[in-house]
């Protein structure tokens, strides 16, 4: 792949973004908030980096000013991550997690380009089974966590990079139109 061919792949997969799910999950999320939830969003490399970015575009702000919002990345904390990692498994750094902080009343997001990593698998599972409202975010495959998640957001592409592109408009895009229904 040139890299005139990876601008028009990941621009027809920008147009492929629906914007009738990217309302959804934002009105999902609002309705999180407003009951006194939080955003729990959580991946692993560039998809760790995507949480992260998701929960510093609502703590902070993301185009206009606003109160902070309720958001937490679970990759962000090392010593957690490294102490489950080592008493249980790299597979349960996220679910175990998810188990104490996660509350019926939040929106938890779990990103994967492939859909079928193994921590976000168990993280969302386990998230549903709190009966917290869950989003996938994977690429066009949509792998193991599409068929676990209240709501799949799929990137129209199996190119790990554009898929990790389309992602991050994707959040630009719920945070938008967050920031619209706060008011």
């Amino acid at each position: 792949m040139d890299m005139l061919d990876y601008i028009r792949q990941g621009s027809e997969a920008r147009l492929k973004i629906s914007v009738e799910d990217i309302e959804f999950v934002a009105s999902a999320l609002r309705d999180s908030i407003l009951k006194g939830g939080k955003l729990v969003v959580f991946g692993n490399g560039g998809s760790a980096a995507d949480a992260q970015h998701f929960a510093a575009e609502l703590t902070g702000r993301f185009m206009k000013e606003r109160k902070s919002l309720p958001a937490i990345a679970l990759s962000t904390n090392t010593s957690a991550l490294t102490a489950i990692g080592n008493d249980y498994s790299f597979e349960d750094v996220f679910s175990r997690q998810v188990s104490g902080l996660v509350t019926s009343s939040d929106t938890v997001v779990g990103i994967s380009t492939s859909g079928n990593s193994s921590n976000v698998v168990y993280g969302l599972e386990v998230a549903s089974r709190i009966g917290a409202f869950t989003v996938a975010m994977t690429g066009s495959s949509g792998g193991k966590i599409s068929g676990i998640a209240k709501k799949t957001l799929r990137a129209e592409s199996s190119v790990t990079p554009i898929i990790q592109e389309i992602h991050i408009c994707m959040i630009h895009m719920i945070c938008m139109r967050l920031d619209e229904l706060l008011g």
